[in-house]
């Protein structure tokens, strides 16, 4: 099982925001030390808790500053992208990272940000998957290009226009071919969009937000949009994102990531459950639909959604993930907001040199949970 990393990110209103850039950016360069496979990070445009509004930008400042992570966008909404504009600045981007780059996409779920950019009364899913069909009919096509889907608002030519030969008309290819991972987020369980990842050869990351006992829904329609297609899902393509803290002993896990008014972590759910709330999104944090809203107390959300303890502790509630989940091929650690830097750099360290070893050796010398349980 791979470790990756993925912040939205989040932190408390009122901080410098020249500041928890550099924090951001410094935990995603203490990940690639540590050996982190990938680091996704979020983009909001009207977020003032949520502070990068383009996530390529903010990545492109680690190309340098790191060695193998890859990085990911996590992701980039497409609602809020012309298929252009992202193809070549995705392609790009590529090229700069030399292949360590993962195209994340949603559709962009903030209502604020979509009145800002006037398409607030859209279907930004469709959105969505008009973007993404146009992004990659660019990537395998040559110029002059004629992409034109029916019911795609997306027209794209160049041929009134391009001098080939001279090289005016073309736009940018990926370094990797024949593309880039492309990763979906997945919040809802049930999602039918798992079941078009899968027959579209997306890979599927199961967010921190949703409850354990949603995850094998997932996993499920994934094989459906796989078999749709005559191909066979493969556990290393699942992710599944938590929120996890990692301490040397279990008194200060508790403490910091949970019980201190001023854990990141009971923020950090606080915020997420309001903001849900708001969207009308709260059902991903009930086990069942039909449970009235008082129950999302901070207690309750804690419980819930954060793993916390000393490493023996995490180890085994790790391993109870998976036998919930079924097997999957990467667990995405959540970065919070750094009220304790030297907390929160342990956590990463402990996750990456002791957690996952131990995590790894405990699968390898087990039967993988039973593929029939998690497709229930």
């Amino acid at each position: 099982m791979r470790l990756g990393y993925f912040t939205m990110p989040l932190h408390p209103l009122g901080r410098n925001q020249t500041e928890t850039l550099q924090e951001d950016r410094e935990a995603i360069i203490l990940a690639d030390k540590l050996g982190f496979y990938d680091a996704f990070v979020g983009e909001h445009l009207t977020e003032l808790t949520e502070n990068i509004p383009n996530s390529l930008l903010f990545l492109a400042t680690l190309i340098s500053d790191t060695r193998t992570i890859k990085l990911g966008t996590g992701t980039s909404n497409l609602s809020q992208w012309h298929p252009v504009l992202l193809a070549s600045a995705a392609g790009m981007f590529d090229h700069l990272a030399k292949g360590r780059f993962i195209l994340g996409i949603s559709a962009g779920a903030l209502p604020c940000d979509a009145e800002a950019l006037g398409n607030l009364d859209e279907d930004r899913q469709k959105m969505m998957r008009d973007c993404i069909d146009v992004l990659l009919a660019i990537w395998e096509r040559d110029s002059p290009y004629n992409i034109d889907f029916p019911g795609n608002p997306y027209k794209v030519t160049v041929e009134r226009t391009a001098d080939l030969p001279h090289g005016r008309g073309h736009l940018y290819k990926p370094y990797q071919k024949p593309r880039p991972e492309i990763v979906g987020t997945v919040v809802a369980p049930y999602s039918k969009g798992v079941v078009a990842m899968g027959a579209r050869d997306f890979h599927p990351l199961s967010a921190n937000f949703l409850l354990d006992i949603w995850l094998p829904s997932h996993w499920a329609n994934y094989r459906e949009g796989k078999a749709q297609v005559g191909q066979t899902a493969r556990v290393e393509d699942w992710r599944i994102a938590r929120t996890i803290f990692v301490a040397d002993d279990d008194k200060t896990a508790r403490r910091y990531g949970r019980d201190d008014a001023n854990s990141p972590y009971r923020y950090y759910w606080q915020m997420l459950r309001y903001k849900m709330m708001r969207g009308k999104r709260q059902g991903v944090f009930k086990t069942d639909p039909k449970q009235d809203d008082s129950i999302l107390t901070d207690e309750y959300m804690l419980d819930k959604l954060v793993i916390h303890g000393s490493v023996d502790k995490v180890v085994d509630e790790l391993l109870k993930l998976r036998e919930v989940s079924g097997d999957f091929g990467e667990i995405v650690y959540a970065g919070m907001d750094w009220v304790d830097p030297r907390l929160a750099k342990r956590s990463m360290e402990l996750m990456a040199t002791e957690v996952m070893p131990r995590v790894n050796k405990a699968i390898g010398s087990a039967p993988a949970p039973a593929r029939e349980a998690a497709n229930a």
